[in-house]
């Protein structure tokens, strides 16, 4: 069932979408299900589940961070998580940075842009973010790499709301990169869309979805997380 929801997903993506499959409160097996289907991107939001899963499962795994991260949690992500999502203050770019540069890596970022109109969501709003990249704190840091955007469109079934936040986030995404990387073809990504609207999101210019329950099912959060 898994491998058939996966490849319904990704019959569903548009040319250059990467798919990050959400795994998180999913079992290992699920997660090995989706690996011999292909699935090579896998999407986690608490860290001691995105460890326990990394220690198990195969190494060529390309692991991202999706949730929101916890400076003091970094250190345990920091040896091999390949992409985290939702960078949502300097502080955290900067203990990112910090325990990287500790491992001998280089760890792809993505800044975490608030378009959503709940004051749930975290995230730089589009104003904020110009300004903090406009002090270039950034640029000192050798440790992390900042390759685009993530955000997350209010839970609301009007589409033409869903559309507009992620077409200002776009529109951001454009205004960034074209004033402080204009030449670094390495920011390029734009995470945007889940299992509700991803979409919608395609067609706002996402290079990257990440979508869980309509590959995995739905998730059963009464029971804590276990690998097997």
């Amino acid at each position: 069932m898994i491998s058939q929801n996966l490849n319904r997903v990704k019959e569903s993506l548009s040319e250059g979408v990467r798919l990050v499959a959400v795994s998180k409160y999913h079992p290992v097996a699920e997660l090995q299900e989706a690996y011999d289907a292909g699935q090579r991107v896998f999407g986690e939001s608490h860290v001691q589940e995105l460890v326990a899963k990394y220690e198990v499962l195969p190494k060529d795994i390309e692991w991202h961070f999706i949730g929101h991260l916890q400076t003091n949690k970094v250190k345990y992500l920091a040896p091999f998580v390949s992409l985290i999502h939702a960078v949502d203050s300097m502080k955290l770019l900067r203990e990112i940075d910090k325990q990287a540069q500790k491992c001998g890596r280089v760890i792809d970022c993505l800044l975490q842009l608030h378009v959503a109109q709940e004051e749930t969501k975290f995230g730089f709003a589009p104003d904020e973010l110009l300004d903090v990249l406009s002090q270039e704190e950034w640029r000192e840091l050798h440790g992390v790499r900042v390759v685009g955007l993530m955000c997350m469109a209010t839970n609301t079934d009007d589409e033409a709301q869903i559309h507009s936040e992620f077409r200002l986030a776009y529109d951001t995404f454009c205004k960034v990169r074209d004033k402080y990387f204009p030449a670094e073809a390495s920011f390029r990504e734009l995470s945007m869309g889940m299992s509700g609207d991803y979409l919608i999101a395609q067609q706002e210019h996402s290079t990257m979805v990440r979508v869980g329950s309509m590959i995995f099912g739905e998730r059963d959060y009464s029971k804590p997380f276990t690998a097997v």
